[in-house]
């Protein structure tokens, strides 16, 4: 079966005992729900974790209009695909900050890893999938069933699947392929520590 992004509510909607939609256009309570919540649960889980087959490389150019002060060049962030989240620059010492869209350094142009929203479901891992489909469970069990324990068992399971998805993400590639990010997902903390100076 190919996947969808109702395919993907479907499968929530199957964790949590409710009825399938057949569109996240259709006028149901669970259809609305689905509507409402989709697209900010799987923002939210596409941000949580570098998944490799949402990792994007471009080089950007400086924007016309320089930082006002202290940072010599301003990029703005990418929107094809939207970046979601910043991972590194190339050049691994450069100071940066990510204030709103932009990048803000001093050097004058710059090559960047970063997560983008790729939108086609079909091109993401199963893992990823899973993953997002428990996280949805988990965000509309209460709305839709009304049971906190549901509610804190899917968080459970969603929690489960990351950390699978994680580790066999980590497994694919050299360590350090996307610098300055950990396993988990977080960032480094000598990363954060140089990126403060």
């Amino acid at each position: 079966m190919a996947v969808s992004d109702v395919n993907i509510c479907n499968s929530a909607l199957n964790m949590i005992g409710a009825s399938n939609i057949l569109d996240l256009t259709e006028d149901s309570k669970t259809g609305r729900i689905c509507n409402q919540r989709y697209e900010f649960v799987r923002d939210a889980v596409m941000r949580a974790h570098p998944w490799n087959c949402l990792i994007q490389r471009t080089s950007l150019a400086p924007d016309a209009v320089s930082p006002v002060f202290e940072f010599s060049y301003q990029f703005t962030l990418p929107t094809d695909p939207y970046c979601l989240r910043l991972l590194s620059l190339e050049q691994l010492d450069t100071i940066h900050r990510v204030e709103g869209r932009k990048i803000l350094t001093d050097e004058s142009t710059i090559n960047i890893l970063y997560i983008g929203r790729v939108n086609d479901p079909q091109q993401w891992d199963t893992l990823l999938v899973e993953t997002i489909a428990a996280r949805m469970a988990a965000d509309i069990a209460y709305a839709i069933v009304g049971s906190n324990n549901l509610v804190q068992d899917m968080y459970n399971l969603y929690s489960n699947k990351l950390s699978e998805a994680r580790f066999v993400d980590a497994t694919e590639g050299t360590p350090g392929a996307v610098t300055g990010v950990a396993d988990s997902g977080s960032i480094l903390s000598d990363t954060f520590i140089n990126s403060r100076y």
